[in-house]
């Protein structure tokens, strides 16, 4: 279930400047006026705490409590199971990456804050972790499973080394551990196959060591195509192949094109058009060649596709956070980028208007970050907050016309509907 409040908001001057085209001195009035108000004009349920968001953080916790206790054959098991049936939270998260990355996650996270102290002295937390799990490995040695995890953690470690930064910028040292950890992940994984075990979670295990293998024949598209059918269903695949074909990766903007318009094809009877716009989603918001080479057609008609195939509210404020948030960030970079920028962002309007019934603040505060898996949130009281934010001033900017002639906007579940002044 959904924990839901009313928003409420002082009183804010420059709101009123952006709806009506002008500040309100208060002080020249005659009498005093009640102070406005964002609920006075507009009314939204904000689930504070989403349904998938809590059932991740508890598949992610349940995966480390059962590392922690070193119950490693349940742990493979519930893994192994919820891989063969697929299973999937609400918003679609794979449960068996939720597990996996809960029991390697005590692991990963020592690293992460040993390489960010840069006084450290204590080498210990570095390889402590992962000299534990190779141990663990060597007991459950025909697991795929358990190997599943030491790779993922030998895979998480490497970039962790490498940072995100510039490879002209990355410390010698560095990238020659980041290549050390990518190197024992492929030779963990090795004796598995993911296509043959009809294991998605193997099999995007295998996608995610593209980054380390150093043959030019690295067959992006075919690794992706094989994950893609073995689980059509998780758009979350479809989205990986379209970052990892942006020439910055191991692609092109022409690969880039075709596959999105193959996965379309291969995947028309679950998704319609969406297999274009989830593979298009996130390359064309990082690169701004992609957005200008994009089929803007094509793409919104794939984000009505997918709101047919996924009409729950998770997914509606992501497409909607996405169109008016995460697109509009690079505007003024490149013009035909923009011209095809403002054509996918104007699907907002129908986004919010014809499907939104509540507002997500996490994911609208995910968007304005261009849905960055991998950024740590301090504070997420206010991280959630700054989405809510964002999000209400969408809303309130997408009605200003209704609010200017003095009506109030309420969302129901069955929609937005006007109530006069």
């Amino acid at each position: 279930m959904l924990k839901r409040s009313r928003t409420v908001l002082s009183s804010l001057p420059d709101l009123t400047a952006r709806l009506f085209g002008r500040a309100v001195d208060f002080s020249a009035q005659t009498e005093p006026r009640p102070p406005i108000r964002l609920e006075d004009f507009l009314s939204i349920p904000i689930a504070e705490h989403g349904q998938d968001e809590d059932i991740r953080a508890r598949l992610r916790a349940h995966g480390q409590f059962l590392a922690r206790q070193e119950r490693w054959q349940d742990l493979s098991d519930e893994i192994r199971a919820a891989d063969a049936t697929r299973e999937a939270t609400p918003g679609g998260t794979p449960v068996a990456d939720l597990l996996a990355f809960g029991a390697r996650s005590d692991v990963v996270l020592a690293v992460e804050e040993a390489l960010m102290d840069s006084h450290r002295t204590d080498q210990a937390p570095l390889i402590n972790g992962i000299r534990a799990l190779e141990f663990v490995r060597q007991d459950h040695a025909d697991d795929p499973y358990i190997a599943l995890i030491v790779a993922l953690t030998h895979i998480d470690l490497a970039w962790a080394w490498r940072g995100t930064g510039w490879d002209t910028i990355v410390p010698r040292l560095h990238r020659e551990k980041c290549a050390a950890h990518f190197d024992r992940a492929i030779e963990i994984l090795s004796p598995w196959c993911g296509v043959r075990m009809d294991s998605p979670v193997l099999q995007s295990a295998c996608c995610a060591l593209l980054a380390g293998r150093r043959t030019p024949q690295r067959r992006v598209a075919d690794c992706y195509e094989a994950l893609i059918d073995l689980d059509p269903y998780n758009p979350r695949h479809m989205r990986a192949l379209g970052n990892h074909l942006l020439p910055r990766w191991f692609g092109s903007y022409a690969e880039l094109e075709l596959e999105a318009r193959r996965t379309a094809a291969r995947t028309q009877d679950i998704w319609g058009a969406g297999g274009y716009t989830w593979v298009s989603l996130d390359a064309i918001a990082q690169d701004e060649e992609a957005c200008a080479r994009v089929d803007v057609d094509f793409f919104v008609d794939g984000l009505r596709d997918i709101v047919r195939a996924r009409p729950e509210q998770e997914t509606i404020n992501m497409l909607a956070s996405y169109c008016a948030v995460t697109l509009r960030g690079n505007l003024g970079l490149h013009e035909e980028a923009d011209l095809n920028r403002i054509r996918i962002c104007n699907a907002a309007d129908w986004l919010i208007r014809d499907h939104l019934t509540e507002v997500h603040p996490m994911i609208w505060a995910h968007a304005a970050d261009g849905f960055d898996n991998n950024m740590r949130v301090s504070s997420p009281s206010r991280f959630a907050a700054r989405g809510r934010a964002d999000a209400l001033q969408v809303i309130a900017n997408l009605f200003r016309d209704e609010i200017r002639e003095g009506n109030r906007v309420v969302f129901t579940p069955e929609g937005p509907q006007l109530h006069g002044a």
